[in-house]
């Protein structure tokens, strides 16, 4: 099962709408409820990430028996210290997102630990790809 979900820079409103979906098709096909959870907590840190750094990226989405690859890829600055952006508390967010509560520093490390597998490629001034894998059974993988 495969499908995709445009996301728009800046568009607060609706960051979380494919982590919504991706939870809908989980509960479907009675993915276990604390790996489901962890699955749509990576999605939607990924989403609000490409809507305040970003000005447009795509979230492709491919399910099958054993796991789910989330691929996020955004236009936008990129990310210039993949190490030091990953560190807790380290943000870039414009003083505008911090102000509706975003920008804390806590989406990429809320990826990386509510995920199996990940990994990040960016250019400076292109844009970022994040892979996200979380395996539906101990042995997948």
């Amino acid at each position: 099962m495969q499908f995709r979900h445009k996301i728009a820079g800046g568009d607060f409103a609706k960051a979380g709408n494919a982590a919504i979906s991706v939870k809908k098709v989980l509960s479907q096909l009675n993915i276990n409820h604390t790996i489901a959870k962890k699955i749509v907590i990576a999605l939607y840190e990924g989403e609000v990430n490409v809507v305040a750094h970003a000005w447009s990226g795509i979230v492709d989405v491919e399910i099958d028996e054993n796991q789910i690859r989330i691929l996020i890829t955004d236009k936008g600055p990129g990310i210039e210290d993949i190490e030091q952006a990953m560190k807790e508390g380290y943000s870039t967010a414009s003083p505008q997102v911090r102000e509706m509560g975003f920008g804390a520093g806590l989406g990429l490390s809320n990826m990386r630990k509510n995920s199996d597998f990940m990994n990040i490629t960016s250019i400076p001034g292109e844009g970022t790809v994040v892979e996200l894998i979380n395996n539906f059974r101990p042995d997948a993988g």
